[in-house]
């Protein structure tokens, strides 16, 4: 009996965990990106060779923080309407 309680202890606290730190993990994700962007339109409006540069390489970061926020975005309506 005490194994079965201690085991189904620790599951939950675990599972509880690491909701958590999913949260913490998706919360700093959309912080890149928003950082990502916000330094891409900022790098974009200069029109010096470098600053354009700046802006293409960017994009390599920003394009998968992208699909990372759509994930996010879906996994929260799936658990908002279920």
């Amino acid at each position: 009996m005490v194994i079965t309680v201690t085991t189904s202890t620790i599951t939950t606290v675990t599972t509880i965990a690491a909701l958590g730190l999913a949260g913490v993990v998706g919360m700093l994700a959309i912080a890149t990106l928003v950082g990502l962007l916000a330094t891409r339109e900022l790098t974009g409006v200069s029109s010096s060779g470098s600053s354009r540069r700046v802006a293409r390489f960017l994009t390599v970061g920003i394009l998968p923080m992208v699909v990372v926020f759509v994930v996010i975005a879906v996994i929260k309506i799936v658990e908002v309407l279920a």
